[in-house]
């Protein structure tokens, strides 16, 4: 299994070249022979709720900031196999991860034209993935919980339209914990 790409609060990585791969771990085989390099972590904007899907004045204000988005995916050194989004729009008192098999959309943004609430992004989840994941950050002293019921905020399914707008790669979305303890976030990262 390939890492997922994540997003969170930080820019932990900037994207990673070719011949800077060497002295990065590397995934567990894809398949017989092969491996695949470490994907790298991102810092995601996601502009102002649904920018990128309205008009504005001054027209194109957010294009510089969706060409970035529309890109990123081809500056990776290959398709993940699932994605890890951290959104700061989530924030419980322990670690919540969604772990239903297909999230709804959360429009957590208000004012904006009707149009903006009927967005879709139909990425499945990976109930597999966020049970692994809630796993790992107890192992670590970390408690969280999954939750099946949450859905996509905009800070997850704003982005990832634009990214990966197929909506066909398994996405998991990871609350921050509430007290945004700077350590409990890192050591979460580490784990």
């Amino acid at each position: 299994m390939t890492r997922p790409v994540a997003a969170g609060a930080c820019i932990l990585r900037r994207p990673i070249s070719p011949d800077r791969n060497s002295d990065l771990p590397m995934t567990e085989k894809s398949e017989p022979g092969a491996s695949q390099p470490r994907l790298p972590t991102f810092f995601i904007p996601h502009g102002a709720g649904p920018c990128f899907f309205m008009d504005w004045n001054p027209p194109g204000i957010w294009k510089p900031m969706g060409d970035f988005l529309k890109g990123l995916a081809a500056t990776l050194p290959h398709r993940p196999q699932a994605i890890l989004l951290v959104s700061a729009h989530s924030q419980e008192p322990i670690y919540s991860v969604t772990s239903g098999e297909r999230p709804a959309l959360i429009f957590d943004y208000f004012g904006f034209p009707p149009h903006t609430y009927e967005l879709d992004y139909p990425a499945p989840g990976d109930p597999g993935l966020a049970r692994r994941l809630v796993e790992r950050l107890e192992q670590a002293g970390l408690p969280a919980q999954a939750n099946e019921s949450r859905g996509f905020d905009h800070g997850t399914f704003i982005p990832l339209k634009l990214i990966f707008p197929d909506a066909d790669i398994p996405v998991v979305q990871l609350s921050l914990r509430r007290d945004l303890d700077p350590g409990a976030h890192l050591a979460a990262g580490q784990a």
